[in-house]
């Protein structure tokens, strides 16, 4: 790995550094080497751990941290449930220090997305107005019409993983967390009420 010494380049380095006279020479006093291998088994220790320590600062890499991380945050995200996988806390952790939200169709539709509904749409209702209302329109709506709208979410892939559960390819209806319905409601505008529409599952 770049820049992390090994425990011979520190033996190497340390053995470079010693005083010089007889009392130092490794070959008429073979313990030093011994010292010096001990000593530098532990500083390759200490730069290796550096090293993570410097990954785990940055959501994108972190692993160990992720706890600290979730303490920072507000998470466990309860979307996930009360047992999320690790996998999705981590994800979790990267998702948050990077989003921005949003209330538009294309932000829901992003959010289905992840979920793993590829196929998802979003179908609003319109309220009749003057002008633009017509005699015998099917399914014209209401006043209230126009703070409804429905998340069409098409089948779900069944291969690679999703945020929120623990493996692909489970009906929606088998995820006890309930994530895409957590997650959508959580973000929709307070003024509007959403549907969730499933459709045929594959």
């Amino acid at each position: 790995m770049a820049g992390i010494r090994d425990a011979a380049q520190y033996q190497a380095q340390l053995r470079a550094l010693l005083p010089a006279g007889p009392a130092w020479d490794p070959e008429r006093v073979p313990e030093i080497e011994s010292i010096l291998a001990g000593v530098s088994q532990e500083l390759a220790r200490f730069d290796a751990r550096a090293f993570d320590l410097i990954s785990e600062l940055d959501p994108a890499g972190v692993s160990e941290l992720v706890p600290e991380w979730e303490a920072v945050m507000g998470l466990p995200d309860p979307c996930l449930g009360d047992s999320p996988a690790f996998e999705d806390r981590r994800l979790a952790v990267r998702q948050r220090l990077t989003a921005i939200g949003g209330q538009s169709r294309a932000y829901f539709i992003e959010v289905a997305i992840r979920q793993g509904y590829p196929s998802a749409s979003i179908v609003e209702r319109r309220a009749p107005r003057f002008g633009r209302s017509h005699f015998g329109s099917a399914h014209f709506g209401t006043w209230t019409a126009q703070f409804m709208w429905t998340l069409e979410s098409g089948p779900r892939r069944r291969l690679g993983r999703r945020f929120g559960a623990s493996f692909w390819g489970e009906r929606f209806g088998a995820n006890p967390s309930g994530a895409l319905e957590c997650v959508i409601r959580r973000s929709a505008p307070a003024h509007t009420l959403e549907f969730i529409n499933y459709g045929d599952q594959e």
